[in-house]
């Protein structure tokens, strides 16, 4: 199994009387692109700020590159091997694009000139321009650059995407992807557009209400979760399975529909001891899976 770059174990986070983290566990591996899905107010951001070490939790443990979050000495360690884009996206208002790329590349021996040159044309920002004329789409990118040319081993991003037109969105996926295949780096982004995710993404991590409901590959996922249609003559029964993966039953008059998490088969051959007439078995999208895991009716 690759190495865990990111590892959280029964996490929480209480405000006052809030518990915006509830015993959250996930891990991202070593060199994948981790799509980061939840509900406004799942804890995604506080979730982020943990493990840049910008927060402490209440309980729990969390560690990046190996090193506790919690350790005033470990996170700054992590703060200088990991690149974090935030949704605001604050920059120098003042500054040309080209003095806010010198001023941080000083800090970053191993700053990447060749692949400044190559976002900067990618996502169409010139040198000389001042960065308080740049557009949405253009700050955006100009985070970006100044993320991914650091040479860093992790990239956290939150809501990267938000706010762009759909050419920009594309460009700055395909930016991330590319980088994780060329840079041996790890990203991990939270985003609340499901279909970027399932274009992008080999793993996902699903929370609902400061809990962790789903970590997987997103092959797994597909591999695993079906929808089940068994049609009957008269009105579909209401069994209780035996066989396991069975997450939700629904009825609609001869209909019997099942979510299946897995064992599909098992599920299958179980029903058609129920007599039905017909058994379709279809495919499941990741955004069913996240209004299921989430427990939001599809």
């Amino acid at each position: 199994m690759p190495e865990a770059i990111i590892e959280a174990t029964n996490l929480r986070k209480t405000y006052g009387d809030v518990e915006a983290l509830r015993g959250l566990s996930l891990d991202v591996h070593a060199g994948s692109l981790c799509g980061f899905l939840g509900r406004n107010g799942a804890g995604k951001t506080t979730t982020l700020k943990i493990l840049l070490g910008m927060m402490r939790p209440t309980s729990g443990e969390a560690r990046v590159f190996g090193r506790r979050v919690s350790d005033s000495v470990a996170s700054i360690e992590i703060r200088r091997d990991a690149a974090f884009v935030g949704e605001d996206k604050p920059l120098f208002d003042y500054m040309t694009v080209q003095d806010v790329i010198r001023f941080t590349a000083a800090f970053y021996p191993q700053w990447r000139q060749d692949l400044e040159q190559y976002y900067l044309a990618t996502f169409g920002i010139a040198p000389a321009m001042k960065v308080k004329t740049l557009s949405r789409g253009m700050r955006t990118g100009l985070a970006l650059v100044l993320a991914l040319c650091r040479n860093a081993r992790l990239l956290i991003l939150d809501e990267p995407t938000s706010g762009l037109d759909p050419a920009m969105s594309e460009q700055v996926l395909q930016a991330l992807v590319r980088h994780v295949a060329s840079a041996e780096t790890t990203v991990f982004f939270s985003s609340h557009q499901i279909a970027e995710v399932e274009q992008v993404a080999d793993r996902v991590v699903i929370i609902d209400r400061g809990r962790t409901t789903i970590t997987a590959a997103l092959d797994d996922l597909r591999a695993q979760y079906r929808r089940i249609h068994f049609v009957f003559d008269d009105d579909a029964p209401a069994p209780v399975f035996r066989a396991k993966g069975v997450e939700r039953m629904h009825r609609d008059g001869r209909v019997l529909t099942v979510l299946a998490s897995a064992g599909a088969e098992g599920i299958v051959e179980e029903g058609r001891t129920l007599r039905p007439v017909s058994v379709d078995v279809v495919p499941v999208s990741l955004k069913e899976i996240f209004l299921e895991s989430s427990g939001v009716e599809g």
